[in-house]
């Protein structure tokens, strides 16, 4: 008898057939969702072949404490030797060479293909029995290059998360019984029919209430089609996150997908998004997954709790609402824990809101991902904005050599003669290119009772801010702050916007404000950026339609914007051709093609070079697949009970718990000024890699974190 695992509570013993038995089953019914169940039972009867070896069985009885005084000889590495016999079993033809990096890579990682070669250079250990080749695999049929590591990738999705399940059921049997007990796609679409009934009867005959059945109707209509790519065009209040939802919910059921994938670019927006989704859904059937959740409350972890931070794991829940970047550069991954969750990615429809906010330079990378998912893995996409972006055709950038060719259509839901954008009119743009000093626009913008100031660099904000007279609720908002005090002050910005009364209310903020947060002001300054942004920022003034037309205020400000895709933005809103009305589809679609211009390279990490040929570099894609160029670090604050928080990591340790709780007052710092306070002796490393500020005097009520020089050209990054 082989031993796979040994659960020390009770010395138990799972023997590798069993192991092997368990995971291929399971591996089997992911992979069968995309017609490749044979491969999946292949790769987990193979997978742990390996701790056949004498070696493996001294190394797991002595780690265990089952027989610590066993010697070890030799190598007891086992991973590696499933790839071996994959070869010597599938070689003819070679369907070895889609199993190959799965099975060495299973707990460490997908190999770049110069080191998985080595490895193959190997032999057979002594004490592994050749299996009998039983399964027949057929060789898929695919149709690009760059659908290849995907599938690799995804398979490895399916072995990675038998394997850990399986383990999970052995060891953690407990834990294991919390996983499934979800509702399913025709028990959700019940309950938002019941929703959406209720919110009809409750809702006033208003001209946006209206516009908002409106976009529903033609959701349901536009639901009966096949598998595809769909775009959801609907300006800013028109109900776009309960209408794509329904649309999701109703595909879903028409074409046999399994669940609801929501992947948005910003944490405040998926905040909002998961709480409007519980309430009809309930907890239990919507997983937010992204770095800022604290899924504790009161410090008391709940089996419903449990069953969330399990699902972040691999995802297995109706609903899901993440981060673009935790979803592409999963897909992109070479980690076992990154990619255990691709496998539930098949058959889903994948919502992407805010889609004109995917970053330019990975958009051919990211636009091939998803022409693969539809045609091989049967999702459905949907885009989701108020300003469109070109995303099929011929893409064409500043490098004629640098071109790719988009998706081949999309399929819009609203037909342009609906003319939401003219019905839902609510703003007008006064835009003027004038340059004007800080002390000129904070005199504007005090004319104004209750106005909002989106600025493109926290600098900005800082300068503009402290001109305006401290009268009233005055506050700045940026991300030297922590997430859990900004969202406190959008919070009572909004409670304060809500009541009637005479309170001055003036908000000065970085882009953080700009999407998504439904707030609604009368007035909106807005510092000149993008068509796009510029949009977004409109949306927060007169939102829900209670003024007479307001005015949205587009402002320059002396000196020059940032090098870079800020100034990229400007610069093709202000070369636009044509008269155009500022909301309409053909302005957007007028201002993607003048920022294409502009664009250098749309796969500037070369991704395409690295994984679309037959010697794909895993790891060294993963490595330069980032969707954000993070060159920070994070360091928790003293603020609230934040201290509390960090006397609880010193006595006990990590815990998933503590971690999620202590990112609520965290704060993304920049290389020098990190160097800058460790040198003032601000900042103590408390725990590996956990850097703690606990002078209160760094962190203002109002302006956040305060460090040297920390607002001198400092441009803002989402």
């Amino acid at each position: 008898m082989t031993i796979s695992h040994i659960r020390t509570s009770d010395w138990a013993l799972q023997t590798n057939e069993e192991h092997q038995e368990g995971v291929a089953l399971l591996a089997a019914l992911f992979a069968d969702e995309f017609g490749m169940a044979e491969w999946g039972r292949v790769l987990g009867l193979l997978h742990d072949k390996g701790k056949e070896q004498i070696s493996f069985q001294q190394h797991i009885k002595r780690e265990s404490g089952y027989d610590p005084n066993i010697k070890v000889e030799g190598d007891y590495n086992h991973a590696y030797v499933g790839a071996l016999l994959a070869k010597k079993l599938y070689n003819n033809p070679p369907c070895h060479v889609l199993m190959d990096n799965i099975l060495m890579g299973h707990h460490r990682g997908l190999y770049d293909y110069g080191e998985m070669i080595e490895i193959l250079k190997k032999n057979i250990p002594e004490g592994v029995e050749i299996p009998t080749k039983t399964d027949k695999l057929n060789f898929p049929h695919l149709q690009a290059p760059k659908d290849i590591h995907h599938l690799i990738r995804i398979l490895y999705s399916c072995l990675v998360d038998a394997d850990y399940l399986d383990t999970e059921r052995f060891m953690q049997p407990k834990q294991n019984k919390l996983r499934g007990g979800k509702a399913n796609i025709d028990e959700l679409l019940v309950k938002l029919e019941a929703y959406l009934a209720e919110l009809k009867r409750k809702s006033s005959e208003s001209e946006v209430n209206k516009v908002r059945n409106e976009v529903q109707h033609y959701c349901v209509k536009e639901s009966e089609g096949g598998i595809d790519f769909y775009s959801l065009t609907v300006p800013t209040g028109g109900g776009k996150t309960l209408s794509s939802i329904l649309w999701a919910l109703r595909h879903a059921k028409r074409n046999g997908l399994r669940r609801v994938i929501i992947a948005i670019p910003y944490t405040s927006i998926i905040t909002q998004t998961a709480a409007v989704l519980r309430d009809i859904f309930g907890y239990e059937n919507v997983l937010e997954h992204h770095s800022n959740v604290n899924v504790v409350e009161g410090g008391i972890e709940s089996e419903t709790t449990k069953r969330q931070k399990l699902a972040t794991e691999n995802w297995d829940y109706p609903i899901v609402v993440t981060t673009n970047v935790q979803l592409f550069e999963s897909l992109f991954s070479n980690k076992p824990s990154d990619c255990r969750k691709l496998h539930n990615i098949v058959k889903s429809v994948l919502i992407l809101d805010e889609v004109q906010t995917l970053p330019m330079e990975f958009l051919q990378p990211i636009v091939d991902t998803l022409d693969t998912l539809k045609r091989v893995f049967s999702v459905s996409v949907l885009f989701t904005t108020a300003s469109q972006p070109i995303l099929s055709g011929r893409i064409q950038g500043s490098n004629p050599l640098k071109a790719f060719n988009g998706l081949p259509h999309i399929r819009e839901i609203i037909p342009l003669e609906a003319h939401l954008h003219a019905k839902l009119r609510r703003v007008e743009l006064n835009i003027d290119d004038t340059p004007l000093t800080y002390d000129e626009i904070a005199e504007k913008i005090a004319r104004h009772p209750r106005v909002l100031c989106i600025v493109n660099t926290r600098k900005d904000a800082k300068e503009i801010f402290s001109r305006l007279p401290n009268e009233g609720i005055c506050l700045h908002l940026s991300r030297m702050m922590c997430p859990k005090h900004i969202r406190e002050t959008i919070d009572m910005v909004k409670s304060a916007l809500q009541e009637n009364s005479n309170t001055i209310i003036r908000i000065v903020s970085t882009q953080l404000i700009e999407a998504g947060v439904d707030i609604d002001f009368p007035v909106v300054y807005r510092q000149e950026a993008g068509l796009d942004s510029i949009l977004q920022a409109a949306g927060r003034c007169n939102r829900e339609g209670r003024f007479p037309l307001c005015t949205t205020y587009v402002f320059a400000l002396k000196g020059r914007l940032p090098y870079g895709f800020i100034s990229q933005t400007n610069n093709a809103r202000k070369n636009m051709l044509g008269n155009y009305d500022w909301f309409s589809r053909e302005a957007m679609a007028e201002y993607f093609k003048q920022l294409h211009c502009r664009i250098a390279d749309f796969d500037k990490s070369q991704i395409k070079q690295l994984l679309y040929a037959s010697e794909m570099q895993f790891e060294e894609a993963a490595h330069h697949f980032h969707l954000i160029d993070d060159s920070t670090i994070s360091v928790v604050i003293n603020w609230e009970d934040s201290a509390s928080l960090i006397k609880c990591l010193r006595e006990e340790g990590f815990s998933y718990s503590l971690m999620k709780s202590l990112a609520q007052y965290s704060i993304n710092v920049r290389n020098n000024d990190f160097k800058k306070l460790t040198e003032m002796g601000t900042i103590e490393e408390v725990t590996d890699g956990v850097f703690y500020i606990s002078d209160k005097q760094c962190y203002h009520e109002r302006m956040g974190l305060l460090t040297d020089n920390h607002w001198l050209e400092e441009t803002f990054i989402l």
